[in-house]
């Protein structure tokens, strides 16, 4: 999605070779506008795949995924990344590693949110090392559900966890891939 490369560009700033802060438009001060493209992006992508739900983790992922579930007029669940005292223990669970925060985390859903009925389209800001991502299609797996496709805003192509993800016959499509990164001259390298 070109309009989504020239945020990157223009907002972007590249903190490391892989570390890649977006949160002028997308995961902290979010433009509501642009989301709604992407959200139109996915729903060209899925709309003939039978989506009847909406799934991501908390919390970056939740305002994308929310626009697409209204696109889709459908539900969104998202998975959370730690247990309240307010949650049932009736859950799907799986531990992902957070690339961004460096830690593991145990991600749930209550069982009645997600089951053999749903056909889920997994919805998040960044792929980094799939974690994220896998961790969610683990849920879909305890629940007997399919993953009909994985919507991905910006993916670190350098990481190869889409190629990964791709190979084993996920339906992926990033609105931006990066292929490289240069911190000492600001410079993002996309995939063509």
């Amino acid at each position: 999605m070109k309009e989504l490369e020239n945020y990157i560009i223009k907002y972007g700033k590249v903190v490391s070779d892989d570390i890649l802060k977006v949160d002028n438009f997308l995961n902290h001060k979010i433009d509501i506008k642009l989301i709604k493209k992407m959200a139109e992006c996915w729903y060209d992508e899925f709309k003939n795949k039978g989506v009847n739900k909406i799934l991501t983790i908390e919390a970056s992922g939740i305002a994308l995924a929310t626009m697409v579930a209204d696109r889709f007029n459908v539900n969104l669940v998202f998975a959370k990344k730690s247990k309240t005292t307010n949650m049932s223990n009736n859950l799907y669970q799986a531990k992902v590693f957070s690339f961004t925060h460096q830690v593991e985390n145990v991600i749930s859903v209550d069982k009645k949110y997600l089951n053999k009925e749903d056909k889920i389209l997994i919805i998040d800001d960044f792929l980094a090392n799939g974690e994220a991502v896998s961790g969610l299609i683990n849920l879909a797996k305890q629940a007997e559900a399919e993953v009909v496709g994985v919507g991905i805003a910006i993916e670190k192509g350098f990481q190869k966890a889409g190629d990964k993800l791709r190979s084993e016959g996920i339906n992926l499509k990033s609105l931006a891939i990066i292929d490289r990164m240069d911190p000492l001259n600001s410079e993002i390298i996309f995939r063509k």
